[in-house]
């Protein structure tokens, strides 16, 4: 799986941590695009990369991954999802089809981060389940204002 990765200066001792845990497993791909002056350029950076299928899934990091989510989620056809647990982390990718998990480094520590971005990875999306149907909704809303792929 090839993993797309960005940071604020907030979120940069995270982003180190993770970057070298997803960096020793030999099923992920992981490109590092740096970081930005301000967030909304990461995030626009990392989620663009996702929105043009050059990264499957990618994690953003900031102070406390409010501000990296929100401007992820302004590229259109993007869901990224404020992740600080694994049940959560579970299930924005299962129920929620998201495919950009952030988190703040002020908010968790680097075990959990770890432990956060592995479930993330190994969780899969059902299209058939009924939360299928609230992700089908939520992409006609970008429609709707003319955000769609």
């Amino acid at each position: 799986m090839k993993i797309a990765l960005g940071v604020d200066s907030a979120g940069k001792p995270l982003l180190d941590v993770v970057s070298a845990h997803l960096n020793s497993r030999a099923d992920v791909v992981v490109t590092d695009l740096g970081s930005a002056g301000f967030y909304a350029a990461i995030a626009d950076r990392v989620a663009s990369s996702v929105q043009a299928g050059e990264h499957e899934r990618a994690d953003l990091f900031c102070g406390t991954g409010i501000g990296v989510g929100i401007a992820a989620n302004k590229v259109p056809g993007i869901r990224a999802a404020l992740t600080h647990d694994a049940f959560s982390a579970e299930r924005v990718a299962k129920s929620n089809n998201a495919q950009i998990i952030t988190m703040g480094a002020r908010v968790i520590g680097p075990e959990l981060a770890n432990g956060i971005v592995d479930v993330f990875l190994a969780s899969e999306f059902d299209p058939n389940r009924p939360s299928a149907k609230n992700v089908d909704a939520t992409g006609k809303i970008d429609q709707k204002n003319g955000k769609s792929l």
